[in-house]
C-alpha cells in the first residue's frame, strides 16, 4: 500500500493513503469545532487521524483520541504522530467500534467530541464489495444515531459535539443529537460560492442544553470572482480558539 507523507503547518504530519484519505471537511470540521488548550477531546471515526492531528499545530487540547475501527487507518495514525515527534499519551489512537466504549475511555468526561461521520445512508447490499472507502463513506459499519449515542457516553454535562454531513442529511443529524439529549445550538453551510447551493453544513450540539438554534452566515469556498475565499485559505494555517480555557 503506497502512503503519503503530508505536511501540515507547525511540523505536523499525516498519512494518507487511497484507503483512508482526507479532504476539506475535515479542515472545516476542525476550525468550526474551536477546541481549547484545556479540553480533552475524541474524534470519532478518525481514519488517518486528520482532524486530531489538526489540532496539534497551535494551541493543542489537553488530550485528544482518535477512534477507528479499521486497523490501516490507526497504523496510519501511528506513522503521523511519530513523524511529528508527538506523545500517545496527549494523541491516542484507538482501535474500537465506537458503539462499544473501549477500555479506558473518558466516559463522561470530553469537553468536546467530533465526527466527520459518513454520508451516505445504508444500502443494502453493499456488503458484497465492502471496501475501506465504502466504509468510510456509507452508513455500514455505524450510523449518526451510533455517533450521537457514543458522543452522548463520552460528553460532560454541556461538552459539545460537532459533526459535518451533507445537506440532505439534515434533518436525520438534528433527530440523532436530539435522541441523545445532544440540543443542536449552532450550524453553519458551505457553498462553493455565492450562486450555488450549499454541498455542506457543520453542526453543533451541547449535551443537555436547552432548545436554541444559531444559524451562523454561509461560508463560501469561492468567490463571485472564482477567487479562494480567505477564511478558506486560513483554513491551511494554524489556528484555534485565541481564549486558551
Amino acid at each position: 500500500m503506497e502512503l503519503n507523507c503530508e505536511p501540515l503547518t507547525g511540523g505536523i504530519y499525516v498519512y494518507s493513503s487511497e484507503e483512508h484519505r482526507f479532504g476539506t471537511d475535515a479542515f472545516l470540521l476542525a476550525s468550526f469545532a474551536g477546541w481549547r488548550r484545556k479540553d480533552l477531546v475524541t474524534d470519532l471515526g478518525t481514519g488517518c487521524g486528520i482532524i486530531p492531528m489538526i489540532m496539534q499545530r497551535e494551541n493543542p487540547p489537553k488530550r485528544v483520541w482518535g477512534v477507528e475501527i479499521q486497523e490501516q487507518g490507526i497504523r496510519q495514525f501511528r506513522l503521523g504522530i511519530e513523524k511529528s515527534g508527538l506523545s500517545e499519551e496527549n494523541v491516542t489512537p484507538v482501535l474500537a467500534d465506537l458503539k462499544q466504549m473501549w477500555r479506558g475511555a473518558p466516559y463522561e468526561k470530553c469537553d468536546l467530541v467530533t465526527c466527520n461521520p459518513p454520508y451516505k445512508a445504508y444500502n443494502a447490499g453493499i456488503e458484497s464489495s465492502l471496501t475501506a472507502q465504502k466504509i468510510a463513506r456509507h452508513e455500514i459499519l455505524c450510523n449518526i444515531y451510533d455517533v450521537c449515542a457514543a458522543a452522548k457516553k463520552l460528553l460532560k454535562f454541556g461538552g459539545r459535539l460537532c459533526i459535518c454531513n451533507r445537506p440532505e442529511r439534515l434533518a436525520d443529524c438534528i433527530d440523532a443529537m436530539r435522541s441523545s439529549g445532544i440540543e443542536p445550538k449552532r450550524l453553519r453551510f458551505v457553498a462553493k460560492d455565492p450562486e450555488s447551493a450549499p454541498w455542506l453544513f457543520l453542526l453543533e450540539g451541547k449535551k443537555g442544553s436547552k432548545p436554541f438554534l444559531q444559524i451562523e452566515p454561509q461560508l463560501h469556498v469561492k468567490t463571485s470572482a472564482g477567487v479562494d475565499n480567505e477564511e478558506i485559505r486560513k483554513l491551511y494555517e494554524p489556528f484555534a480558539r485565541e481564549d486558551g480555557k
